[in-house]
């Protein structure tokens, strides 16, 4: 459950202690916070991103652990990191790594190096079972994609983030390791949303999970996915940055509402004269 929350949203911030080489005078923005997840109205998960961008250059660190009421069921914990560059309302990631743990079972990991948009290196575990009717993943699939953390920043298509149709108009092409997927977005509207650190206009996305390669079509839970029509992102502006990220993602399950929920979300963003920033 922790890798799905990466995948399907990925999406729950908090300023984590870092150090970071800075250019003199390079315009640094920060988001932070915690977004709890829930089923059924039971959180069971927290997790805490943190991102940094830095002129065109992106970082961002994801850690969850089990919360709540998931305590009873795992002692799970996992986290995420990437790096890459924002460039012309384009994400172009260049790493990817993921470690999680459920606590009953070995560890599952994930490695890769990414040039323009296309996997150069790439090692993982477990390795997907050979079955006859699993969709290959080729070449051809690990190219032009995003990996699940890099997925969750929503560059605007201008200079700006307008809180209109403009920020849903997007196929998110992923690929997490082992499988290729797409995430289709369509414009539903705004909402006004208050936590104790952020307050303003989000833009609602619906959302649609497409299975490409690595899946087993006629599986439940694939058919299932590929057939919910109930998936939301509610978007958030990235301070004066033409960037949205999530603030919200939900989705209907057989156990419930799915909600992946900011409950603090912090942006910071300035001019920076020093060398170097140690937070």
């Amino acid at each position: 459950m922790l890798q799905s929350a990466v995948l399907g949203a990925g999406l729950f911030a908090g300023l984590a202690s870092a150090v970071v080489a800075v250019p003199a005078d390079a315009k640094t923005t920060k988001v932070g916070g915690v977004y709890a997840v829930s089923v059924a109205g039971f959180r069971f998960a927290e997790g805490r991103l943190s991102l940094i961008v830095q002129n065109d250059a992106y970082s961002a660190k994801l850690d969850m652990h089990s919360s709540g009421l998931g305590r009873l069921f795992s002692s799970g914990k996992g986290n995420a990191e990437a790096t890459g560059w924002l460039r012309r309302a384009h994400v172009t990631p260049a790493r990817y790594d993921l470690r999680s743990n459920s606590g009953k079972r070995d560890a599952t990991k994930v490695s890769m190096a990414l040039s323009r948009g296309a996997v150069r290196k790439l090692a993982v575990s477990p390795k997907l079972r050979k079955v006859p009717d699993r969709i290959p993943v080729t070449k051809r699939h690990k190219r032009n994609i995003l990996d699940p953390l890099s997925a969750v920043l929503f560059p605007a298509n201008g200079s700006e983030a307008k809180l209109d149709a403009s920020a849903c108009k997007r196929t998110i092409p992923v690929f997490d390791g082992w499988t290729r997927y797409d995430v289709k977005f369509s414009y539903k509207g705004t909402r006004e949303v208050k936590n104790p650190d952020y307050e303003g206009t989000v833009v609602v996305c619906g959302a649609r999970w497409v299975p490409v390669a690595g899946h087993r079509p006629h599986k439940v839970s694939v058919k299932t996915m590929a057939d919910n029509r109930t998936m939301e992102a509610w978007l958030a502006p990235v301070g004066d940055l033409p960037l949205f990220v999530p603030y919200r993602i939900s989705m209907e399950t057989n156990m419930g509402p799915l909600v992946v929920e900011a409950r603090r979300l912090r942006m910071v963003g300035e001019q920076k004269q020093a060398a170097a920033i140690n937070e």
